[in-house]
C-alpha cells in the first residue's frame, strides 16, 4: 500500500532532508585522496548526533554504519572500511536520516580529485537521469514514466541501469511500497497522487548492468567491474509539481532541475555543490 503523506509529513520530512543535505554536503567536503571510508562514517555519524538526527542506516537489518559508501565498482550498500580514497575514484555516499519519527534518503557520488573524462560523464548522466525521473513526479502520471524518463537518459548516452535495484517510498518508514524501477515502459503502473513520497534513485554504470553481492551480505558491485554513479533525491508529489525534499530548507520548495539540467555540479572537488 502506498502511503500518502500529509502536508505536516512532508514539511517534517523536509526538516529531515535539510539535516541529511547538510550532513552530505559535509562529508563530501572531506572526501579527498587518503582519507578513509571509516573516517566519513564518523563525520556523519557525530554530526547527525549533534544536530538530533538518527541514521536510518545503522542498525538497519543488522547495518553496522550511518552511512553506506561506496568505492568505484561498488554499486550501493558498501560498508564503510579502512579503504583510503585514491585520486580519480568515485565515492559513493547513500545516507538516511531519521529526525521526529520522519525519514528522507538521499545519495552522491563524489568524485576523488582529478577523474577521468568517462567517469565525469558517467557522472553528469546519472545527475540529468535523476532531474528526468523528478520531473516526471506529477499528480496524475504513472509511476512507471518516472522510470522510463530515467532509463532513456542513461541508455541514450551508452551506460547501463542496474535492473536489479530500484528505488522507492519513504516516510513514514526507511522502504515503503511502491518500488521503483530505473527502466520500464511509461504509462504502467499506480496513478501518482498528491502526498506520495518518493525516493528516486537511478544507479547505473559505465559496462553492463549485471550486478552481485559480496560475502558481507550488503555490498554490490558490477560483475565487470566497470564504474557506477549512483544519485538520489526523496521527492514528495503536491499540487505545484514535484518538491525535492533533501535540499536545504530555502530549496526544496524550489523547482526542480528539468531533464538535461543537472542538479549541481560533479566537477572535481565540488562534492559539496551536488546537492544545493
Amino acid at each position: 500500500m502506498i502511503i500518502r503523506k500529509s502536508k505536516s509529513e512532508i514539511e517534517g520530512m523536509a526538516r529531515a532532508g535539510a539535516l541529511l543535505q547538510e550532513t552530505l554536503q559535509l562529508v563530501a567536503e572531506h572526501v579527498e585522496p587518503g582519507v578513509s571510508m571509516l573516517e566519513l562514517d564518523r563525520i556523519a555519524d557525530e554530526h547527525l548526533a549533534s544536530k538530533g538526527g538518527i541514521p536510518t542506516s545503522k542498525g538497519y537489518k543488522g547495518f553496522p554504519a550511518a552511512l553506506c559508501i561506496s568505492p568505484n565498482s561498488m554499486v550501493v550498500h558498501g560498508i564503510p572500511n579502512g579503504y583510503r580514497a585514491k585520486e580519480g575514484d568515485l565515492i559513493s555516499l547513500d545516507l538516511g536520516v531519521t529526525l521526529d519519527g520522519l525519514v528522507t534518503d538521499s545519495a552522491i557520488t563524489v568524485p576523488v580529485g582529478e577523474i577521468s573524462p568517462e567517469a565525469q560523464r558517467l557522472l553528469d548522466v546519472c545527475q540529468e537521469a535523476l532531474a528526468a525521473g523528478i520531473a516526471e513526479a506529477q499528480v496524475g502520471n504513472r509511476l512507471s514514466d518516472i522510470s522510463h524518463a530515467i532509463q532513456v537518459v542513461v541508455e541514450d548516452s551508452g551506460f547501463s541501469v542496474v535492473r536489479s535495484l530500484v528505488g522507492h517510498g519513504v516516510g513514514r518508514s526507511y522502504h515503503e511500497d511502491p518500488q521503483i524501477p530505473n527502466y520500464g515502459p511509461a504509462g504502467k503502473g499506480p496513478l501518482l497522487a498528491e502526498g506520495m513520497t518518493l525516493a528516486i534513485e537511478p544507479m547505473i554504470t559505465a559496462g553492463r548492468p549485471e550486478v552481485y553481492v559480496h560475502d558481507d551480505d550488503w555490498s554490490i558491485s558490477s560483475v565487470d567491474e566497470s564504474l557506477a554513479a549512483h544519485f538520489e533525491h526523496t521527492v514528495a508529489v503536491t499540487a505545484e509539481g514535484p518538491r525535492i525534499l533533501t535540499r536545504t530548507l530555502e530549496s526544496s520548495a524550489a523547482k526542480p532541475p528539468t531533464p538535461g539540467e543537472k542538479p549541481g555540479s560533479a566537477t572535481p572537488g565540488a562534492g559539496a555543490a551536488l546537492l544545493r
